[in-house]
């Protein structure tokens, strides 16, 4: 199974144009507000679980000084995971509002 971004790599014939950030802002606006505070609440909900394993693990320390110095962007990797995230998230939104 292609991941999200491969399905998604020609942003101009499947978005349209815009980049995957963009579309999200759309879909959020125009999509049913209940189906959109769901798909945000699951993603919250991934970014709690995300933390507590950085805290049980010890790297809370750590985490922190990169989120305040900025240095999260030390390679693509990190913006490709935040399209990912757009994209999957765009991707659940629009196929429950169907």
């Amino acid at each position: 199974m292609k991941n999200y971004m491969e399905l998604f790599e020609d942003t101009e014939d499947i978005f349209s144009g815009g980049s995957p950030k963009a579309k999200f802002y759309e879909i959020l606006y125009t999509a049913n507000k209940n189906l959109v505070e769901d798909e945000l609440d699951k993603l919250f909900s991934r970014l709690a679980v995300a933390e507590k394993l950085i805290e049980e693990q010890g790297f809370e320390e750590i985490y922190e000084q990169k989120v305040a110095t900025a240095d999260c962007n030390f390679d693509d990797s990190i913006e490709n995971i935040k399209n990912s995230l757009y994209i999957e998230t765009v991707g659940a939104i629009v196929t429950r509002n169907e």
